[in-house]
């Protein structure tokens, strides 16, 4: 039996997951636990029933590679003529690399976007990151006690995965949610300009706002959001901490 995936949406006609209008495809499972995270029907491997106001639904659908690649190729047309293309979130894409390789072969000429936390094994990464046309690469936290404190996850194969990036000769983005007293700090701010400076393929940094919705999920889930820091905090965002090793930065 040829390789599944678990899915939590497909998201068509999607302007903020890359270039051009595209179609999100979010894979199901994450092994970091964000205290931010905005989307905690993700975080799951498996299938699972949300309840709220409008009733229940059932988050997480089990593809085989020749389904998903059909769906997806018979928007191929509408997306090359919008310069868009296709891009696989999370939840973390890494978690089910082998079966987004499959698709991605499958797929009919069109642009690729992996984002991703850059979480998971080397072979996973270079898997899915030597497919893509471009890789959007979801910094959050340099030093590691802080990173662990708030992801519950040691950071050590996200800075060797965004080493190998810089090695691929594949074009990508560094993106950093902006989340007030955590990752915004001057320090950190700092400490992924230096990670990131002279690695090749760096297209820009992008600096994401503050989701403050992030915790209107978590009940649906059977979840508690108790994100550990000061949501009224107003975000920090010094652009020069990148501006001063020659980076170009922008605030979404």
């Amino acid at each position: 039996m040829g390789a599944t995936g678990i899915v939590f949406d497909i998201r068509e006609f999607s302007i903020h997951d890359g270039p051009g209008i595209r179609t999100t495809v979010f894979m199901k499972g994450c092994p970091l636990r964000c205290a931010w995270c905005h989307n905690p029907e993700g975080i799951s491997p498996e299938p699972q029933v949300l309840r709220g106001a409008m009733g229940e639904r059932t988050a997480g659908r089990t593809y085989t590679v020749p389904e998903l690649a059909s769906i997806l190729n018979r928007q191929a047309d509408i997306l090359r003529a919008n310069e868009g293309g296709v891009t696989f979130s999370g939840g973390e894409p890494l978690m089910q690399a082998r079966f987004i390789a499959e698709v991605i072969d499958r797929l009919d000429y069109i642009h690729v976007v992996l984002d991703t936390s850059g979480y998971g094994s080397e072979d996973s990464f270079r898997l899915l990151a030597s497919r893509a046309d471009l890789v959007y690469f979801d910094l959050k936290i340099i030093d590691p006690e802080t990173h662990k404190r708030f992801t519950s996850r040691d950071n050590a194969p996200i800075q060797s995965n965004l080493k190998l990036l810089g090695d691929l000769n594949v074009p990508f983005v560094i993106r950093v949610p902006l989340v007030p007293g955590v990752t915004d700090t001057d320090e950190n701010l700092s400490a992924i300009a230096f990670a990131v400076r002279g690695l090749n393929g760096l297209q820009r940094i992008d600096l994401l706002p503050y989701n403050k919705a992030a915790g209107g999920k978590y009940g649906a889930a059977g979840m508690t959001f108790a994100p550990g820091y000061d949501e009224s905090r107003p975000v920090n965002i010094n652009t020069g901490c990148f501006t001063r090793e020659g980076l170009e930065v922008h605030v979404a």
